[in-house]
């Protein structure tokens, strides 16, 4: 098994890999060279123990993951285009991470909140139902979203760079020596992943919102956005013991399977090239962390 606990995403061209204490960031540049960032980081939640307690700790370091992944996907951004005037400036980049944030909440959050209203109006709905009805409804939009946009060429690129990531990170934590032909003998799902993250949190949502009381449209859309972070830092707990128990223990695997399905939403596989680079960024963040 591999000593480190290492995360990592798919960035433009590239992978971003992080150990306890470091963030590596491979890409590959349009003259085929492989450019290699690193910096150490160290979580809010390792600074403040009150803040890395369980329930707690998920809500911190999800915000830090998002912050330091839209960073490194910026960095591999503009490493990946030798035109100036295609790369991002720090005003853009704040615009775009808050257009996010509003696009997703619409997207995400208040089309399948508005459906789930709409269609409960032809027959009589619980609580339990118009929930269950609304998590249904967020994996369908996501799903049809997430297939649209991997018909565009570069968001093909980026999930072939994530099935890079999760093969160089299997390969890492299997014990074996990290090399491409190694790495790609791999799945390209990981029960850690992201998207497994967001399933659960669909589902768990279920639960919390059942404990809204009854109110009218947009009250209740406030209060299910207020609740937001507190779910994420439930869920992070599961597939924090997901990750831990998942080959261990069979009802673990049972509870990740709808998220682990989702994954080959997300992933494709990658070339012998793409996983050069994972092991690059893999092999940085490594070496940082044992110097």
């Amino acid at each position: 098994m591999g000593e480190l606990r290492i995360g990592g995403q798919a960035v433009m061209n590239g992978v971003m890999m992080r150990s306890k204490n470091y963030i590596a960031t491979s890409v590959r540049k349009k003259d085929g060279r492989i450019k290699t960032k690193t910096r150490k980081f160290v979580s809010i939640t390792d600074k403040h123990k009150i803040l890395g307690a369980p329930f707690i700790r998920g809500i911190f370091m999800l915000f830090e993951l998002m912050i330091q992944g839209m960073k490194e996907l910026t960095w591999s951004s503009n490493e990946s285009t030798d035109d100036e005037d295609e790369k991002l400036s720090k005003k853009e980049i704040v615009f775009t991470i808050i257009l996010s944030i509003i696009f997703a909440l619409a997207l995400f959050k208040l089309l399948p909140w508005f459906l789930a209203n709409t269609i409960s109006r032809f027959f009589i709905a619980t609580s339990a139902s118009l929930n269950v009805l609304d998590a249904l409804l967020k994996v369908l939009i996501l799903a049809a979203y997430v297939y649209l946009i991997s018909l565009m060429p570069d968001i093909k690129n980026l999930f072939r760079y994530h099935g890079a990531e999760h093969k160089a990170v299997s390969c890492y934590e299997s014990g074996k020596k990290l090399t491409p032909k190694n790495a790609d003998k791999f799945s390209v799902i990981h029960p850690r992943c992201g998207t497994t993250f967001i399933i659960i949190v669909f589902f768990i949502s279920i639960f919390f919102y059942m404990l809204i009381p009854t109110m009218d449209f947009w009250k209740n859309y406030l209060f299910r956005v207020l609740l937001l972070p507190v779910i994420a830092g439930f869920s992070y707990e599961i597939i924090r013991l997901g990750g831990k128990y998942y080959y261990k223990n069979a009802f673990v695997r049972i509870i990740m399977w709808p998220g682990l399905q989702f994954q080959r939403l997300t992933t494709r596989q990658p070339d012998l090239r793409q996983l050069e680079v994972s092991i690059k960024s893999l092999n940085a963040a490594i070496k940082k962390e044992k110097a």
